[in-house]
């Protein structure tokens, strides 16, 4: 995690909106440990999204402001903890369980944020596209030709092993949070989240439907 994005993040967090955390190539981890220092000064992970950064290969995570007593407790100890946070001072120390919790929460979401159907959708969309550029690039004759449609056949082949590894990956994170206590709640699209035991949708649903 960047000292330099959390601070940034935590000036943005000053207007007390909600605030969507743009990250190129960044990792779960590194994430996850924003979304811990978030939550430090009253706001909670909300949801994340693919696609951030100048060449959109990162992701935005949406954190919105925690209203309950607890998040305005832990926000008024981390001020009074880390004054200067936000200029330079230091930051509170990351938790190692809590953080590891907010990266299955993370991946989850991640996993979950399109349908089945859907994600068969954009697989084939996107092998397609690579197999045609590869045509193009070899040539407009028939060995070109030949060689693009062997190449989108093996990648069409790949569609059902992209779904069986992606619900291997929405099992293993659904497993950890249910053992952490962590309650499923479906959205009104019906996809599935996992919130805080006794909790609620952050943002009330689906938070960046009406965002970018």
């Amino acid at each position: 995690m960047s000292n330099r994005q959390a601070r940034k993040m935590l000036r943005q967090m000053a207007s007390g909106e909600p605030v969507q955390v743009v990250t190129a190539r960044a990792s779960m981890k590194k994430i996850a440990r924003l979304a811990f220092i978030a939550q430090q000064f009253g706001y909670e992970y909300a949801d994340v999204r693919q696609g951030g950064g100048a060449q959109g290969n990162g992701f935005t995570m949406l954190i919105v402001p925690d209203p309950s007593p607890q998040a305005r407790a832990r926000a008024e100890q981390s001020r009074a903890r880390y004054p200067d946070a936000v200029d330079g001072g230091a930051l509170p120390e990351l938790v190692p369980g809590e953080v590891e919790l907010l990266k299955a929460r993370i991946s989850f979401d991640l996993a979950t944020r399109y349908t089945e159907k859907q994600l068969v959708v954009i697989l084939v969309a996107g092998f397609s596209t690579l197999a045609v550029c590869l045509g193009l690039q070899l040539g407009a004759d028939t060995t070109a030709a030949v060689v693009a449609g062997i190449t989108w056949a093996v990648l069409m082949a790949l569609v059902p092993v992209g779904l069986v590894v992606n619900r291997r990956y929405r099992a293993k994170y659904a497993a950890l949070l249910q053992a952490a206590g962590f309650t499923p709640v479906t959205e009104r699209s019906g996809r599935l989240r996992y919130v805080p035991r006794e909790g609620q949708l952050p943002g009330h649903g689906n938070p960046f439907a009406g965002g970018a």
